[in-house]
Formats: C-alpha cells, structure tokens, sequence
C-alpha cells in the first residue's frame, strides 16, 4: 500500500493561477477552473480508445479538434500522427517546450473500471494517456497567461515512444525543435504519492537497444555425436554467459548498465543439433561510453567464440533511445517551483537512475532538458507498476502537474529576458 498522498487543497492553489479566476477564460472560453474536469474526460477517453503507436489516428485527430475547439492553432502533421500548439506570450523571449506522448502498449487491460480499454490487446499501461491529459492542460493554462508570458510554449504530442525506431526522431526531422531552447515532459510514476514529484540531475533513465544475436553452422549434425558437429547451441551458451560477464569485468561496475537476453530459438528435433540457433534481449546503460564499449564487447565475445568452434555468427543491434540527461540548472528550477507551489516536501531527490528507458532523451541530444516524475499513487489500485495489465493512477495528480509545468516554463522563459 502506497503512503497515503497529500492532496492538492485550495490554499496551495499557486497564486498566479489562482488570479486567473473564473473571470479569465481560454480563447474558447472554457474557465479555466474547468480545466481539471477537461483533463480527467481527456485522460479518460483516451484511456478507453488506446492506439499503437505511428497509428494514432484516432488520438490525433481527437486531440487536434480538442485543442482547435479552445482556440489553439495546431501545426501538423509531424511524425505520421504528431503534432505541436506555439502559445506566444505578449512580450518577447525564446521559445521553450513541453512533450507528450500519445500511444499505448500491446496489452490487454484486465481493470474493471468504467474507463477500462475498449480496444482488444491495447490498453494506456504506461501513463501516455495522462502525459496527453497533462498537456493539454498545459497549452490551456498557458494560453490563459499569455500576458505574463516571455516568449512562446510550445507543447507537442509525439507518437510512438514505445516503439523502435520511436517517435522522438521523427519529429526532430519534422522540425518540432526548431528556435526551441529547451524541452521538459513529464512520466508518471507510481511509486511516488500523489503530490510528490521526483528529480534527479544527471543520468535519469538508462538506454535501450536491442540485440539479434544468430550462431551458424555448415550442416546439422547427430546428438549422439557432437564431436563430428559444429555444435550451436552450446557454443550459443558459451557466449551468452561470457556476455553476461561483461559488465562489471570490462566495465566500471560503478557506472549502472544492464544486459538481458529474453529470448533464444534454435533446434525442432530432440536428437538433432541443430545448423543455426538465435537469441536475443536488451542492453541498458546509463552512461554512453559504456553503451558504445559494450555493444563492441558483445560482438567481440561472440564473434571469437563462433569462430574457434568452427561456426560463423550474425549480430544486429536496433539502437533505441540514448539515457536520459537532466540538465541540473533545469533541475533547481522546477525544484524550486514545486517547493513553492507545493511545498519543499513534495519534491523528492530521487537516489538512482531507472534502468527504464524514455525517448524523450533524443531532444536532449539537441537541447537541454529535465523529465520529471509525478507521482500517481494513492492507494493499491494506483501503485501497481508501469505497464502492468492492471496500471491505473490517480487523476487527482493531472491538474497539479499541468500547474507545475505551466510554471516551470514561464519562470524558464522570464529568467532568459535580456535585461
């Protein structure tokens, strides 16, 4: 059971969104006290209508026509099924961003509730359904402050962070980085309360990339006599326990990285050994050096192997997301909007990276960013981990986090004022 979380009263309510009372309305007018319904409806279809991702059709348009509705002008389309809002402040100053992702997860969703998935085997396990939630109430309350507004938000919604090759470079060709300074977004996280919200400067997520590793031989050979074999499955078990070895013998065993091989297929007979075996799995690493110096290991180690036992060998890796790198000074920034906001309590200093991975570290290569984690749990239903058949979250935790948001990208873009 998750510690029970603090809630978000009236009293912390941040005054420069307070201030903006039912008097002050979006371009749609929508009061922007209804916002944190919009958002829950928001989270909610999205929930019972989930979608793969660079398939999001459906999602897009809802989003497009939601946004359009409310006075935003869309940019798209960017990545297939992407695109952006520009809220441009009334005075002048750079343009900064907040990133959502839109897809779901090939799972079927075993909750019971009345927003549950409506879409056989696809189901929003991993939060992106709040993430778009979020930031729609983000582009709605930043387009409410367009007065107080130094420069532009730009808030965009990118497809297919789950797959691979993701979303994320897809719409850095589009252009969705262009004049942007800087790119923050959100994940939840169900280990935290709801209230709290995790940083961590430096590595935040690990990388992910994937490996197709296949052993050949001339011919098949008889079980009852390996010696006139080349025997491929036990040189495959030769190499994956030395590859297993690898990190943390070759490597600093200081620095977090984790290899693990998920799947191996080879053989049809009992008796037969068979003339080509393949496994494969994911190498994590949260410093680049070490990605790049294992990836080259693991190839060496392999290759050798294969080679004194007289059988050749294939290896492919599918380069994935890089880690994630949170810019410290964006750190203390949103550090001290939640302290403010919320009080120093809610922010939490999270001890370790995950070895999760995110593709939102791709903008990262171009810009300085922070991902910071919301927490989402308020109970057993609410604490159950990402991408579990039974995820579900708090919605008490989308209106907060849009809050912080909004405020983080306005004091980014007011302390960047030339003077």
């Amino acid at each position: 059971m998750a510690e029970e979380p603090q809630r978000m009263s009236k009293s912390k309510t941040p005054a420069s969104v307070a201030s903006h009372s039912a008097a002050r309305r979006t371009n749609g007018s929508l009061p922007i006290e209804k916002i944190p319904d919009l958002m829950v409806d928001v989270r909610r279809h999205l929930h019972r209508h989930p979608e793969l991702g660079l398939h999001e059709y459906n999602t897009s348009r809802y989003i497009r026509e939601l946004l359009e509705r409310y006075g935003l002008h869309v940019h798209r389309p960017l990545a297939r099924t992407g695109m952006y809002v520009d809220v441009e402040g009334t005075k002048p100053g750079p343009i900064v961003a907040w990133r959502a992702d839109i897809d779901a997860l090939p799972i079927q969703d075993a909750k019971t509730t009345p927003y549950a998935s409506t879409v056989a085997g696809i189901a929003h396990l991993c939060g992106h359904d709040a993430h778009t939630a979020i930031a729609v109430g983000v582009a709605l309350i930043a387009a409410a402050r367009r007065d107080d507004l130094h420069g532009t938000i730009r808030v965009f919604f990118q497809p297919n962070e789950e797959g691979m090759p993701s979303g994320a470079p897809l719409m850095i060709r589009d252009g969705v980085l262009e004049g942007v300074s800087a790119a923050f977004a959100h994940h939840v996280d169900p280990t935290l309360p709801t209230g709290r919200f995790g940083l961590i400067s430096g590595p935040a997520t690990a990388s992910a990339d994937r490996f197709r590793i296949s052993v050949s031989a001339p011919t098949t050979g008889h079980s009852a006599r390996p010696h006139q074999a080349v025997d491929t499955i036990w040189i495959v078990n030769q190499i994956m326990a030395s590859m297993y070895q690898l990190i943390g013998r070759r490597t600093d065993a200081r620095n977090a990285a984790v290899m693990s091989i998920c799947m191996i297929h080879g053989g049809e007979a009992y008796n037969v050994i068979p003339d080509r075996v393949e496994f494969g799995g994911t190498l994590r690493c949260t410093e680049p050096d070490d990605r790049v110096r294992i990836k080259n290991l693991m190839a060496e180690t392999a290759d050798s192997f294969a080679r004194v036992h007289g059988a050749t060998v294939e290896l492919d890796f599918d380069r994935g997301a890089p880690p994630v790198m949170n810019d410290p000074d964006l750190v203390r920034l949103a550090s001290g909007v939640i302290a403010d906001l919320y009080g120093s309590e809610a922010v939490v200093n999270i001890p370790e990276p995950s070895m999760g991975a995110e593709d939102f570290a791709h903008y990262l290569d171009h810009v300085p960013g922070l991902l910071i984690r919301v927490g989402t749990a308020n109970g057993e239903e609410t604490s159950r981990a990402l991408h579990d058949a039974r995820f579900d979250l708090d919605e008490q935790a989308l209106h907060p986090a849009a809050t912080v948001a909004v405020e983080t990208l306005s004091r980014y873009l007011a302390e960047r004022v030339e003077p």
